[in-house]
């Protein structure tokens, strides 16, 4: 007898079939979930945010496409480059377009986020922040198009040779938690270190945090797939909106 076929013979000889039954529930629903994910594959969205193709910001963001893959989850790793990045103008295009008045690569992220289940957002850090061409793209991808990203569960990912990643990671979070995104988290802050590619591969507890976000994503994109068979009503409270001098 296994170790499962005793536990649920214990339960019954106690006179706990209540409880059986929501253990056989607990399995067929665990059963259900693992069928559903192989019916369609969810797939998260990564931006490098560094100018460097191949670089450190590159290399945790492998790390956790790879583990992904693993996770039976896709990925797509997507780089802004060395070019500048428009900032916002506050124009309003988009209220009426769903898009950026610049067809640039934030609306590139806006159209793949349509498709994308998830969102991470890497960056290194420079001057004790992110990126000023991350920030930039984010402004408008979340001022465009940030229906298309509500409620999707996202991270984000600092990497620097010695300091500023908590503060990065702050500012890269609060563009998540202002659109109602779960935000995903690991077993240290999601950061790497190193002065180029070859020291962040030496980052051996930085790599392994990057793995284990990679696997606390799976599991949340799991989760969520299993619940959208239930009936969801989003219930939010609008209108109210107020400054200081009013």
């Amino acid at each position: 007898m296994n170790r499962r076929d005793f536990i649920i013979n214990s339960i019954v000889m106690i006179g706990g079939l209540p409880f059986l039954e929501y253990i056989k529930m607990v399995l067929a629903s665990e059963k259900s979930l693992n069928s559903n994910v192989g019916e369609k594959k969810m797939k998260v969205l990564l931006i490098n945010g560094s100018c460097h193709k191949d670089g450190t910001t590159f290399t945790a963001l492998k790390e956790i496409a790879n583990t992904l893959k693993k996770d039976n989850i896709d990925s797509e790793i997507i780089q802004l480059g060395p070019d500048a990045q428009q900032d916002c103008i506050a124009c309003g295009y988009c209220r009426e377009h769903d898009k950026c008045v610049f067809n640039d690569i934030a609306n590139e992220i806006i159209e793949k986020m349509k498709t994308s289940d998830a969102l991470i957002v890497g960056s290194p850090v420079y001057y004790a922040h992110p990126s000023g061409r991350v920030l930039s793209v984010l402004d408008r991808v979340f001022y465009a198009g940030g229906r298309f990203l509500k409620h999707k569960p996202a991270a984000s990912v600092a990497v620097a040779r010695r300091a500023g990643t908590t503060a990065t990671i702050d500012v890269l979070n609060k563009y998540f938690t202002i659109n109602q995104m779960p935000v995903v988290s690991s077993t240290y802050w999601n950061m790497v270190f190193g002065a180029n590619a070859q020291d962040a591969k030496e980052d051996k507890e930085g790599l392994q945090t990057m793995r284990n976000l990679a696997h606390n994503m799976a599991n949340v994109l799991k989760i969520i797939g299993e619940a959208k068979n239930m009936n969801f009503e989003e219930v939010i409270e609008k209108g109210a909106k107020t400054n200081f001098v009013r």
